[in-house]
């Protein structure tokens, strides 16, 4: 009985041991792991540190390169610096021309040839809408053309490669950069001015963009835009006959009616937005590329009316439904008037996706554990439409995570701020490191 039960317990002594030694083969590189990424971390930390005036440095020379979307030798000119940068980090980069058609620039791409983790695609734009402003610095306010949207936000990701590099780990990543050069003013068709993108995104598991920060906030969603016009056309004559069935109430009256319905039927819905921006009307009236003419006389009914506006929202759904109420609005004419509208597609929406949350939610716990708080949603009705929309329903997409503090973007005066520049880009640089590990 004894011997019986020696036996058993040195079975189960065995067992234990056998269970242990198990657990701790699991164990060990599980925390050789985790120690080799936390020491990653420290190197890429203390490595943006010491870039920090290098990165200051970067952001005037590329600043003072003027790069309106119109200037393509200057938007060349800008993809060509930063090229230079990510081949010295031993990337893949090429320059895409655009056809000669499109008037536009091109884009430039670098990438890496790990295979390590996520494949994440990393998207930025080297245009501005003006031109002009130098660099200068003001205590921590940095001003310049570009310099918040969004040249600083592509100084901070070859920083953010620039430290990878440095700790040993981007070799073994899959990233890939691309840049565009008409951002603030993108051509047609999108499947040659975003196909080069849109193929990026189908090659990827996720898309970061680097355009400004706006407090403790990321951007999980973007409202899109397109435009519209309507013309007017109704019978013309003697104004003394003006709302008699003979001659009707005439153009100007219809665009008042449609332009009131628009704001009482459609107004107040959560981040949509419609809005007239131009409006010519008379005996004649055209109107093109944001200018219009018109003539008339107060004695003669006005002939012709036309009206250009925006429209902005936050999904397809919401775009196509008020599409069709502005189409039945403006076809329910006032006598003697005929009305119709036509859309112009622009940029789709970044519609808030749990996709989009659970990047942001990773960016957040980065933040928190580097000691710079929390990270929340920034309202999409707090931002215009940008280039990560075009891809956005194709994966998981977060945006505004770049230079922070930016002001006065497409006008004069336009700053940034460098305060918190090393702790943005720390944030930023981790979260790839992470994502690719």
């Amino acid at each position: 009985m004894n011997r019986h039960r020696s036996l058993s317990y040195r079975c189960k002594v065995s067992a234990c041991v056998c269970l242990l030694a198990l657990v701790f083969g699991f164990l060990v590189p599980i925390v050789a792991f985790a120690q080799s990424a936390i020491a990653d971390e420290q190197k890429i930390a203390t490595q943006i540190d010491k870039d920090r005036d290098g990165m200051i440095a970067m952001l005037e020379k590329v600043v003072n390169i003027e790069s309106p979307t119109e200037d393509l030798a200057g938007v060349k000119a800008v993809g060509a610096f930063f090229r230079k940068e990510f081949d010295a980090l031993g990337m893949k980069t090429r320059w895409i021309d655009m056809p000669a058609a499109q008037n536009r620039a091109g884009h430039l791409i670098a990438e890496t040839s790990g295979k390590k983790g996520k494949r994440i695609l990393i998207i930025g734009h080297m245009d501005t809408v003006l031109r002009g402003e130098k660099f200068r610095r003001e205590g921590d306010k940095v001003f310049g053309t570009g310099i918040a949207d969004m040249k600083g936000g592509i100084v901070m990701i070859v920083f953010a490669l620039k430290a990878m590099h440095a700790a040993g780990a981007l070799k073994d990543s899959q990233i890939t950069v691309l840049l565009t050069g008409d951002e603030e003013d993108n051509c047609d068709p999108i499947s040659i001015c975003r196909g080069d993108m849109i193929e990026a995104a189908k090659r990827s598991d996720l898309v970061l963009s680097f355009e400004g920060t706006v407090g403790n906030t990321a951007t999980v969603g973007r409202r899109g835009a397109s435009s519209w016009t309507i013309e007017i056309d109704s019978k013309t004559g003697h104004s003394s006959q003006i709302f008699k069935p003979a001659m009707g109430d005439g153009g100007i009256f219809e665009a008042s009616r449609i332009l009131n319905e628009f704001r009482t039927q459609l107004g107040g819905e959560e981040y949509l937005t419609f809005n007239p921006s131009l409006i010519v009307g008379g005996t004649t009236a055209t109107a093109k590329n944001a200018e219009g003419n018109a003539t008339g006389k107060t004695n003669v009914v006005a002939a012709k009316v036309v009206i250009d506006g925006d429209l902005r929202f936050i999904s397809e759904e919401q775009k196509e439904r008020t599409r069709a109420k502005m189409r039945e609005i403006v076809a329910k004419n006032l006598p003697g008037t005929t009305a119709k509208i036509t859309f112009f597609d622009s940029i789709p929406a970044m519609t808030p996706v749990a996709g989009n949350y659970d990047l942001l939610k990773q960016l957040d716990q980065v933040s928190r554990e580097l000691g710079f708080g929390p990270v929340t949603a920034l309202d999409p009705g707090e931002r215009g439409a940008g280039d990560i929309a075009y891809i956005s329903n194709l994966l998981p997409s977060l945006d505004g995570i770049g230079i922070g503090g930016g002001g006065n973007s497409h006008a004069k005066g336009e700053y940034a701020t460098v305060d918190r520049l090393a702790e943005l880009t720390k944030r930023g640089t981790v979260l790839i490191y992470r994502l690719t590990r």
